[in-house]
């Protein structure tokens, strides 16, 4: 009996110890965590590089200085104002307060224009039916413009250095391209006939291109060929502005497919992509020309598909079939 005792006893604290240790083994470890381990010196150093870079990103393309209160007063003549894109700034530009010389070549649509600008508080509203298609047009629409809201009040300064383009150096342009006289000669002269008054006044060029005249697609080539002649003569005029230190700003406007009745009744069925709101795309021409900013892209989905142009040429292919019906368009 008394060694069945000491064997119960020693059971007991044989048990005992076990449950000690059985808790002190059911107790957390504390573990190291990778918080409180040496951070790596390098991948530091990578993490705030890109945090630098995507700040400087973020400063660069979301700067805006855009200020309404500088458009009351400026003086705009605008092309193509009878419908569409050319119809809603000239809306945008009366609530500003500009004044606005119209062109386009349906007077009727002008006239409603015209009058829709006078309602939104335009302090001066003139209109000129002309078509673009004739050569002789733009030289009428300029001194028309110039004669109703007037040159610039200080006088031309002495010419210092090479004179600024003007109609000597392009009219051999406009001589070699008839067939491109409405999308891109008309431009061209417009340009060469405003030129002096703009240096004088340090004016701006605003000019409303498409994707199309940045990334060809199908069956489009005469636009596409029109468009692409615009980027490429305004970015060479750019740099020859910018060499001679003639304060005139070039605003390119890549814009794409509008939410007008006509557009969208021209490509039903061809393309699947979404028109934009014609209001918002007008603000942002409007916004781009105020800041004097080289580019605008509109919706902005538009400057990276630029940007990748010639890096990923097989998947911008893939994007353009994917936004265009290529039987629908083949047919019509």
């Amino acid at each position: 009996m008394e060694e069945r005792g000491q064997g119960l006893e020693h059971l007991h604290q044989t048990k005992a110890q076990l449950g000690k240790w059985g808790w002190l083994w059911a107790r957390p470890v504390p573990v190291l965590s990778p918080a409180a381990e040496p951070a790596d010196p390098g991948l530091a150093m990578k993490v705030l590089l890109l945090t630098g870079l995507g700040a400087l990103f973020f400063s660069y393309y979301w700067d805006d200085n855009f200020d309404p209160a500088g458009l009351q007063g400026a003086r705009v003549l605008l092309t193509g104002a009878s419908a569409g894109i050319g119809e809603e700034l000239a809306y945008l530009y009366a609530r500003l307060g500009a004044h606005l010389v119209l062109t386009a070549h349906t007077e009727a649509l002008l006239q409603k224009v015209v009058g829709n600008c006078r309602k939104l508080g335009a302090p001066k509203v003139f209109f000129i039916a002309a078509d673009m298609a004739s050569p002789e047009v733009p030289e009428r629409v300029v001194r028309f413009a110039l004669d109703k809201l007037g040159a610039p009040p200080h006088p031309r300064p002495p010419p210092q250095g090479p004179a600024p383009p003007g109609p000597e150096c392009l009219r051999d342009a406009v001589t070699r391209s008839r067939h491109l006289q409405v999308n891109f000669l008309s431009y061209v002269q417009l340009t060469s006939l405003a030129l002096p008054s703009l240096t004088d006044s340090k004016g701006s060029l605003v000019v409303v291109s498409s994707l199309l005249g940045h990334v060809p697609t199908s069956f489009s080539s005469p636009y596409s060929a029109a468009k692409f002649a615009l980027d490429g003569f305004f970015g060479s005029l750019r740099r020859e502005l910018d060499v001679q230190d003639v304060n005139v700003a070039i605003t390119m406007c890549v814009l794409g497919l509008r939410d007008r009745a006509s557009t969208a009744e021209g490509v039903r069925g061809i393309t699947r992509a979404k028109a934009a709101p014609g209001p918002k795309a007008a603000l942002a021409v409007i916004r781009g020309g105020a800041t004097r900013a080289p580019g605008v892209f509109y919706p902005w989905r538009f400057h990276l598909l630029c940007l990748l142009r010639g890096w990923l040429p097989h998947p911008r292919a893939w994007f353009i079939r994917q936004e265009l019906n290529v039987t629908a368009a083949a047919a019509a």
